[in-house]
This record gives structure tokens, C-alpha cells and sequence, in this order.
């Protein structure tokens, strides 16, 4: 009887053995000064191709973006991204371009980069597109999933707005919902709902366009500490915040019924905003508290209570920040499931996820069809009202090699006018970079000669 008992205390699950492991010292980044402002984003954004942070820039604002395989002591000379006036607080990878980067500042700005194939050879000032619209600083970015260009941005000033990258202007401007500090904001999977949380206690389901509130709810956690949420695979909504004990809890909400949680759950009494980082395939949800040096993942499921506790990754160093790999961008036989960037104040630490098996096989059931590269709505389409469910690629091609996973085709390219930089030699726009400097500097100096020949004639 005592062994059906415990047999049924037991919940099955694939992923009660997932286990975190840094990396070894010579894979990790160093010497790399993070940013010290205290602003409660990520610090850092990854995909296949690139890890980029954000640094410490005296008078202005910089984010240094390395090729994933630079790994070792960073150079102090190496060259940054450096255009903003004031200090970065937010940067993000477009989902559908590897080279394309936005970042937002203390500065009011939003900007557009374009990061050269196998990463910069000097430092990058000019912007692709510069978006001007907040009149505070912007501390939240956040990319459409699934329609090309389309790019959400937060400000102190309480405004959220949504640009049409590819024309580089705001088409859709919130400044009416929210009467205090924007906390987070983010998408659902297919870009057809946004959600806020706010200083104003309010939890808030947003249609984008619109830009009117579908549902709502006050005080979700109690506390005044901050709250962060992100959408679950199945609309239902996950957020982390305080007690009024100043607890940090962990709830799942279903909007439809938002007077009550289906859960929510105490878990310690630290003080660091919990970020949620929610992966759909897997249904598991890692969060990283800023200041913690812990990692605890769960499990989100339709049966009560909803939320289990999966396991702990737990190390020496507090985390300033941390980055999250694409799906398309793991090790895919080596059944990785998650791969975290963790920053410390001097370097970067990748940190990997992995679910123990003894087969070689392609694990289908750890890899359902995920999220790909490929957009499935231009921009003017999406604003237009076009819904655009996500476009997923199967991950076992890429499975027995590694790399071939990640040479994505060439994307559509960010404007019309710019080629997308994903050229046919790897290293073809660090050329076109030095042969534009080229072409420029032969301008100058044609335009000098012509200057002194002008000069000399008017004397004769």
C-alpha cells in the first residue's frame, strides 16, 4: 500500500531530471564591464549568430555585440555600438533578421542597427533607422514574433507604441491605458495581443492595434515591488511579483476569469524582480531574479496546481542580467532545451539546460516544430489587420549537424533599400564597410583637388 501511495506522490514528468550547467571558464566571456544602471531588464540579448550586452559607456550609451564563437578575454578595444546619448537600458535581436538589433536609451530613443556578418571591425554610430516618438527614456523593447518590422517599445513616459520599422515611423501610439510606470510589455505567440503590467498595479491584456484593453485586473500580487508577465502556449497568462509581505510569488491567471488565480504560489522572501523566461514547446518556465545567483524552473500544466516545481540551478555568482537562446540556435543531440547567458559584473556565462538521455536518437518528443526565422506578415499587412500565426521549422534537420541549423536562408532585408547583410562570402560586409570608407574617402579627397585646381586657375 506505502508504494502506490508514494508511486502516486510522484508526478510523471520528461523533464523532473533537467539539470543546469555552466560552461567552462574558456567558453564564457571576460572582461567585459556590464552596465551598472539599475533598470530591471535584461541586459542582454542572443541569437544563433550573435550575444549582445549591454556595457558601461562614459557620457552615452553602448552595447557590445560578439560573434557566438568569441569567447575568451574581450579586448578593452573592442568596438561597441555607440550611437545612443544616453545610457541603454534595453536591446533586443529581431526575431527574423540575426543581424538586425533595436535599442532603446535614457535618450528617448528607439534605433535600428545593423550588425556586419561575423560582427563588427569598428565601432557602429550611425543607426540603420532612428525612431523618435517617447518623451522619457524607453526601458522595454520588445519584437513582433511573427510580422516582419513591426517593433513594440515602452517608455517612462507611460506611452506604448508600436513602429513600423520598415517605413520608420509610429503607426500605432497607447498613451490613454496606463496612468503610471510600464513595468513589461510583451506579445502572445502570434502577435494578436499585447501584455502590460504597470506601477499602477494593473495587469492588462491589450489588442494591439486598437489599442483598447480586453481584460484586466487589479493587483494581482499585492506587494508594490514590480511585476512581470508573459503569456503560456495556451492564452493563459503567468506572472511573478511580491506578497505584501514582500514574498516573491509566482501566479497563473486565466484572463477570461481573472478574478481569481488558478495558482499562486510563495516562494522566498529576495528582493530581485523575477524575470519569466516561458518556452511554448516545452511548457516550462525558468525564473531568474535580478541579484539572485539561482535559476528555478517549473513546469506550467493544464491540472492543479498548474505550476510544478521542476528543480533549482544554483551557483556562487548574482546574475546583472541574463540572455536566452532562440529554439533554432540549441544543440539539439545533445538534448539541450534552454541556453541561458548569464552576466556577471565582468563577463558573460552561458549556462545550459539539458534533459538527461541515453539514446542518439532525435528526440521528438523534446523538439516539437518550433519557431523559425521566417516572418508570416510584412509589416503593412499586420497593421493593415492581418493575423499572422507563427511559421515553425522542424528542428531534426539540423540535428545531426549543428552548424547547418544555423545558416538560415538570406532574410528579406530590414528596408527596401538595405541589402540584407547575410552576403555570399562570410565575411562580404565587413568588405563593403571598408569599400564604402574607401569610396567615401576618394570623394573627399576628389573634391579637394577640384577645390585647389579652382583656386589656382581664379589666380591665374
Amino acid at each position: 500500500m506505502e508504494f502506490t501511495m508514494s508511486r502516486k506522490v510522484v508526478r510523471t514528468s520528461k523533464f523532473r531530471h533537467v539539470f543546469g550547467q555552466a560552461v567552462k571558464a574558456d567558453q564564457c566571456y571576460d572582461d567585459i564591464r556590464i552596465s551598472q544602471m539599475t533598470w530591471d531588464s535584461n541586459f542582454c540579448s542572443v541569437n544563433p549568430k550573435f550575444v549582445a550586452m549591454i556595457v558601461d559607456a562614459s557620457g552615452g550609451g553602448a552595447f557590445i555585440v560578439l560573434p557566438l564563437n568569441k569567447t575568451g578575454r574581450i579586448d578593452m578595444s573592442y568596438p561597441t555600438v555607440c550611437g545612443h546619448t544616453g545610457p541603454v537600458l534595453d536591446i533586443e535581436f529581431c526575431p527574423h533578421n540575426d543581424n538586425i538589433i533595436a535599442s532603446g536609451s535614457e535618450d528617448c530613443s528607439v534605433m535600428i542597427w545593423e550588425i556586419p556578418e561575423g560582427g563588427l571591425t569598428t565601432s557602429l554610430t550611425e543607426p540603420v533607422v532612428k525612431l523618435d516618438g517617447h518623451s522619457k527614456r524607453v526601458g522595454i523593447l520588445s519584437w513582433h514574433p511573427t510580422a516582419h518590422n513591426v517593433l513594440m517599445s515602452a517608455g517612462c513616459d507611460n506611452v506604448v507604441i508600436l513602429w513600423n520599422v520598415a517605413r520608420g515611423e509610429a503607426a500605432v501610439r497607447i498613451d490613454s491605458v496606463h496612468t503610471d510606470l510600464i513595468y513589461c510589455a510583451c506579445w502572445n505567440r502570434d502577435g494578436s495581443q499585447i501584455l502590460t503590467s504597470c506601477k499602477d498595479k494593473a495587469l492588462r491584456v491589450l489588442d494591439p492595434r486598437k489599442g483598447t484593453v480586453l481584460y484586466e485586473r487589479e493587483k494581482p500580487h499585492e506587494g508594490s515591488r514590480p511585476i512581470r508577465a508573459v503569456f503560456t502556449s495556451d492564452g493563459k497568462i503567468l506572472s511573478t511579483g511580491f506578497s505584501r509581505m514582500s514574498e516573491r510569488q509566482v501566479a497563473l491567471w486565466d484572463p477570461k476569469n481573472f478574478s481569481e488565480p488558478l495558482t499562486l504560489q510563495e516562494l522566498d522572501t529576495s528582493s530581485g524582480v523575477l524575470l519569466p523566461f516561458y518556452d511554448p514547446d516545452t511548457n516550462v518556465v525558468y525564473l531568474c531574479g535580478k541579484g539572485d545567483s539561482s535559476i528555478r524552473y517549473f513546469e506550467v500544466t493544464d491540472e492543479a496546481p498548474y505550476i510544478h516545481y521542476l528543480s533549482i540551478y544554483s551557483s556562487k555568482e548574482s546574475q546583472k542580467g541574463m540572455g536566452w537562446m532562440p529554439k533554432r540556435g540549441l544543440e539539439i543531440n545533445k538534448c539541450e532545451i534552454a541556453r541561458f547567458y548569464k552576466l556577471h559584473e565582468r563577463k558573460c556565462e552561458p549556462i545550459v539546460m539539458t534533459v538527461p538521455r541515453k539514446s542518439d536518437l532525435f528526440q521528438e518528443d523534446l523538439y516539437p516544430d518550433t519557431l523559425g526565422s521566417e516572418p508570416s506578415a510584412e509589416a503593412d499587412e499586420w497593421f493593415a489587420g492581418k493575423d499572422a500565426p507563427p511559421v515553425l521549422i522542424s528542428l531534426k534537420e539540423g540535428f545531426a549537424t549543428t552548424t547547418k541549423s544555423k545558416e538560415f536562408k538570406v532574410h528579406k532585408s530590414l528596408l527596401k533599400t538595405t541589402t540584407a547583410s547575410a552576403g555570399t562570402q562570410p565575411d562580404s560586409s565587413g568588405e563593403v564597410q571598408s569599400l564604402k570608407k574607401e569610396v567615401k574617402d576618394l570623394k573627399a579627397a576628389i573634391e579637394e583637388l577640384t577645390k585647389r585646381v579652382m583656386e589656382l586657375e581664379s589666380k591665374h
